[in-house]
């Protein structure tokens, strides 16, 4: 996974522990986040994503989503 938290917490000249306080973890849980070490529940990348005036998906990339894969690409037995 890939996080643009980092770029976004910047642009509102905010620390990682300054965001680690407003929703509610340890300044480490945003260090694993930006570095994409950790899978936030819904609730705290729906926080995150409020902190920093942006939707979830613009912030977490998953790359191995499914759900992101072509149709045509997905094989069936």
């Amino acid at each position: 996974m890939q996080t643009r938290i980092k770029e976004y917490r910047a642009r509102l000249a905010m620390t990682q522990d300054d965001l680690a306080k407003i929703v509610g973890v340890r300044r480490e849980t945003i260090v694993f986040l930006e570095q994409g070490k950790y899978n936030p529940s819904l609730k705290l990348a729906h926080d995150v994503a409020r902190t920093l005036h942006a939707r979830i998906d613009e912030l977490f990339i998953f790359e191995d989503d499914p759900a992101e894969a072509d149709p045509r690409e997905i094989l069936v037995d």
